[in-house]
């Protein structure tokens, strides 16, 4: 309850990240009415509200707590590709994402890129709470992936967030909803490099058990193909399917159509 309050706190006081999460709806689904849109963008901030305070749970909570909070579901799936190939786990980036590393912590070691948080006593906090249950190596994306590659090739499954808008380096435009977006190419450029398996992973909030699952599925076939846009949009059309189950609980506050092409306009003002 206190989570869903503050989420609405956030919508009427957040006047920035109030008018990113319309322009991201607005630009996604454009067929939906304005009042349409807004349900949603409220239904997204509540959402968002309760995965902030739940996410004080995996930061403290006990084991047992967390089990409680967050199921997984197929993780043969996961296991039985360690067995076969290096792994990258693709996670797309939905409100429960900090719930889903921590909990998948628990389970499995692993590595995973991250970006420096601009103040160093939350980027240690987050450091610390990620790495407290297993050894999980934590990599910054300004260090490069040299040491991300060897750790594929030792099969340290690489747990990876592959929709967010970084830059022009290391993107391509792909379209995201119909709208071209920067999407990183890192996905099927370690994969081919490694002969990594693409595992998907997502996270949903259950709605009538305020609980989480956390749900594996089938290893990607013929992937990379060897057609690195066609990989990269592939793997955005995967995402939109993803966001289409759960609209609320896409993580829209993100500027993900920040860097446009050469010639177009900000959308973001």
């Amino acid at each position: 309850m206190l989570g869903a309050i503050a989420g609405i706190l956030f919508m009427i006081l957040g006047r920035e990240r109030r008018r990113v999460v319309d322009t991201n709806l607005e630009l996604c689904f454009p067929l939906k009415s304005k009042s349409d849109r807004n349900k949603l963008r409220k239904k997204h901030f509540v959402s968002l509200g309760k995965a902030i305070a739940e996410s004080t749970i995996a930061w403290w909570g006990s084991k047992r707590r967390i089990r409680k909070l967050a199921s997984i579901e197929g993780k043969n799936f996961l296991d039985d590709a360690l067995r076969q190939a290096p792994v990258i786990v693709l996670a797309p980036h939905f409100i429960g994402v900090e719930i889903l590393a921590i909990r998948l912590s628990m389970e499995e070691n692993a590595q995973s890129m991250y970006s420096q948080q601009k103040n160093p006593v939350f980027n240690n906090f987050l450091k610390s709470r990620r790495t407290r249950f297993k050894d999980i190596r934590l990599v910054s994306r300004q260090d490069g992936i040299k040491e991300v590659v060897r750790s594929l090739k030792a099969r340290l499954p690489l747990f990876f967030l592959p929709d967010m808008d970084f830059g022009s380096k290391d993107s391509i435009f792909v379209p995201f909803f119909g709208v071209e977006a920067a999407t990183i190419d890192a996905v099927p450029r370690l994969a081919s490099l490694t002969k990594a398996k693409i595992i998907p992973v997502t996270i949903r909030r259950d709605q009538k058990t305020n609980k989480y699952i956390i749900k594996f599925t089938p290893a990607w076939g013929n992937y990379p193909s060897g057609d690195l846009r066609a990989d990269t949009r592939n793997m955005n059309e995967f995402i939109e399917e993803c966001v289409l189950a759960s609209p609320e609980q896409y993580y829209w506050v993100h500027k993900r159509f920040k860097t446009r092409p050469i010639g177009e306009e900000p959308v973001y003002g």
